[in-house]
């Protein structure tokens, strides 16, 4: 059993194979948080020792006892305005005048299977992995219960957490704040790593010590933003990539988020997550239910790449789901770069038959097939094939694509509508916009309300008719702006604050029907690149278009960034023209190749413009990844370079340790260099390893040859590797090396 209630201690112990989480059901029913952190044995209160704070008061059934106060406490999940200062959890008001949330143990029941949540994406029991935990809390005056929710992943290390609230009391409450959950950790010396960054440069990592206060990482666009990503890290001050305590905790959410941490008065540290405050409240009906986002939580005492890999694998296997989520992808080439808007039958079968000529799987055409699309200022809505760009219509096109032996995939974003369209003219109140306000405009468009279910429907079924009138078999399904004039002309002036996290229930409905019913559709998602990528998504859509920046250096980055929480099989990266449409570097081609053939693998560039020699180069890429899609998907990633080394390395190792694909590309090439010397990770320390194939690419000067050359796994992970200094613009080196 991974979960365990000992009666005597009054203690819940929820134990993974690694590690320990413990609450306490303390008198008269305040549920203390005692202990996460690595696997411990017995009932840990005996840490919390009395200490009367001043101005920390006491629970009135406690008043005597001033060591006792809920302000210095480890809270479970806090409450408000009775007595803890610190970040709430929960916040509500009543018409009876009920304000804040004081909340007490009622029951908790064991179960087996992991719970779910009926309006929002969770983690998922594949075969009766995980066990779950209800503990039942009440707030009697106001009329409330709540139920937190514990999903306990014992192999995997991970336990999630999301709450039920539950009006269960005859008033209308109105929310406030409501957090998916509260964490506390009462000792230690913490720094905070975060990723940051903007559209085109998203997932920047930054790591500080937690001063004394507030400090928090959120988004309020309406999306979880290229601003921050709702993943964030508490790790020892001193914890490396392979040693140290690392708490990592990630919201599956799409919206906007806060991730807030204090520490305290006393040192304690307190994380609090969950749906961000501001624009938010919620009228809970009597007998009406709400439920918080989910949030993941993994620790380990062995480092970041031991908490990355947890969650890799955890995404992998227990957030997506469907066919595509354990199955090899298919590489594609994409029109965006290599038309823009100026696309039509002719100009898409050319692009076409580039690909097939390349080897390439899958062609998607981009945007500016539809309407009257020929720029980003209209059609957004009009979901009809555009009969002057395809005057034989969209099937005879698909159909002499496919004859070439090309599967074909479509862009579309169906969430958005421009007011220069049909649909615009047609359903004006469609639209989210400020009654008597001229709204905000981003790339020339608004969104569409999907709080309403006709809205809904509409979305649901533009892509469905697609689907099924042509043998479409990937879609790319981007959304290019944040939320604004959020206000619904369904909902009532005093339910304007649920219309957000409305639109989320909606958008989640929507991918829910759209791949239960074309399961066989590769989706992937986009929000200008990166600007929705978390696990909200990747419960529906299995990869994210990782960054509208397709340029290898800034990639390099942007990609080591995400690989802190995410899978590189959720990483759709390309290979692209020189100079860079967006940063206008020029680099070589197999630089280009190294960074992309990293995660699901494609190309965005007109083939058209390929020399021959480009051209042989990119088919030698493709059969090459192709080779090494198993390892590049499943395979344990680590890290092997830091922010400020003038090179970006990374390193792939296969599950049973046969093999290992080990990659360095130059950021910065400098003048009488310092050795390049890296110590390789993951191996079989007792085993030896061939160097059975190098590459290189844009070295200005040769580079001895490694293939053949025979290590010892224990000179590999000790002694490491020196590599020769590589010159350039840009250069890198790949090795594969297998096990004897």
């Amino acid at each position: 059993m991974s979960i365990h209630f000992d009666a005597k201690a009054r203690t819940l112990t929820l134990n993974t194979a690694h590690t320990t989480y413990q609450m306490q059901i303390a008198e008269p029913g305040h549920l203390l948080h005692l202990y996460y952190g690595s696997r411990a044995e017995g009932c840990l209160d005996y840490l919390y020792l009395p200490h009367d704070c001043g101005f920390s008061p006491n629970p009135y059934e406690r008043h005597t006892e001033r060591g006792w106060s809920l302000d210095t406490l480890p809270q479970e999940y806090s409450g408000s305005n009775g007595g803890d200062y610190r970040l709430p959890s929960l916040a509500l008001s009543t018409d009876s005048g009920v304000v804040g949330a004081e909340l007490r143990y009622v029951s908790h029941t064991i179960e087996e299977g992991k719970y779910a949540l009926s309006s929002l994406p969770t983690a998922w029991d594949r075969g009766g992995e995980a066990q779950t935990l209800t503990v039942t809390l009440r707030d009697e005056a106001a009329g409330l219960t709540v139920e937190l929710l514990y999903g306990v992943y014992e192999e995997q290390d991970v336990i999630t957490r999301a709450v039920r609230l539950i009006n269960s009391g005859s008033q209308t409450i109105r929310l406030e704040r409501a957090a998916s959950a509260c964490l506390d950790l009462p000792f230690g010396r913490w720094d905070m790593l975060h990723f940051h960054g903007r559209h085109t440069l998203e997932r920047q990592s930054e790591r500080r010590e937690l001063m004394v206060g507030t400090q928090g990482i959120g988004s309020r666009r309406g999306t979880s933003s290229h601003q921050h990503n709702p993943f964030l890290i508490l790790c020892e001050h001193d914890a490396t990539e392979d040693h140290g305590d690392c708490c990592g905790a990630m919201l599956v959410y799409s919206g906007s988020f806060a991730m807030e941490v204090e520490r305290d008065q006393m040192d304690s540290v307190r994380l609090v997550a969950g749906i961000a405050d501001e624009g938010f409240s919620w009228q809970l009906l009597p007998g009406a239910l709400f439920e918080t986002p989910e949030l993941l939580l993994s620790f380990t005492d062995s480092g970041l790449t031991a908490l990355s890999q947890r969650f890799q694998r955890f995404l992998r296997r227990n957030i997506c789901r469907g066919p595509w989520a354990e199955r090899p992808r298919p590489v594609l080439l994409n029109s965006w770069e290599a038309a823009y808007f100026d696309i039509d039958a002719e100009r898409i079968r050319s692009i076409a038959r580039g690909a097939a000529d390349l080897g390439v799987d899958l062609l998607v055409m981009d945007d500016g097939w539809f309407g009257e699309r020929c720029d980003d200022h209209r059609a957004l809505g009009d979901w009809t094939v555009n009969p002057q760009k395809f005057p034989a219509g969209l099937g005879a096109v698909i159909d002499e694509i496919r004859d070439m032996g090309l599967s074909f995939g479509l862009w579309v974003e169906p969430e958005m509508v421009s007011e220069d369209s049909a649909l615009y003219r047609a359903h004006p109140d469609w639209a989210l916009r400020v009654p008597g306000r001229a709204p905000t405009l981003g790339r020339d468009q608004l969104v569409l309300d999907l709080s309403r279910a006709e809205v809904e429907d509409f979305v649901y079924e533009t892509v469905a008719s697609l689907l099924r009138a042509y043998p479409i078999a990937y879609i790319k399904w981007d959304m290019n702006r944040s939320l604004s004039d959020v206000a619904s002309r369904a909902l009532p002036p005093e339910r304007q604050g649920e219309t957000a996290h409305r639109y989320l229930l909606g958008l989640y409905r929507v991918m829910d029907r759209l791949t239960r019913e074309f399961p066989e559709v590769l989706f992937e998602g986009c929000s200008g690149g990166g600007g929705r990528f978390d696990a909200g998504i990747l419960a529906y859509f299995p990869q994210i278009w990782c960054s509208d920046n397709t340029d290898p250096i800034a990639r390099l980055s942007i990609q080591e960034g995400t690989s802190f929480a995410y899978p590189y099989s959720a990483i759709a990266a390309h290979v692209s023209a020189s100079p860079n449409h967006q940063t206008g570097r020029q680099t070589p081609l197999g630089t280009r190749g190294f960074v992309a053939a990293t995660g699901a693998f494609g190309y965005e560039l007109d083939p058209g413009r390929l020399t021959e020699t480009e051209r042989d180069e990119i088919r030698a890429q493709i059969a090459a990844w192709r080779e090494r899609e198993p390892l590049l998907r499943a395979g344990e990633h680590y890290r092997l370079s830091a922010p400020e080394e003038p090179y970006c390395a990374w390193q792939f190792v296969a599950a049973d340790q046969s093999e290992t694909l080990f990659t360095l590309v130059m950021r910065r090439v400098e003048s009488n260099p310092r050795p390049l010397h890296l110590r390789l990770k993951g191996l079989d320390a007792e085993a030896c390893y061939e160097i059975v194939q190098q590459e290189t690419a844009g070295c200005a000067l040769a580079v001895p040859d490694m293939s053949g050359t025979v290590l010892p796994g224990s000179a590999l992970l000790r002694g490491g590797v020196t590599l020769p200094p590589l010159y350039g613009d840009y250069p890198g080196i790949r090795l594969l090396l297998r096990k004897q």
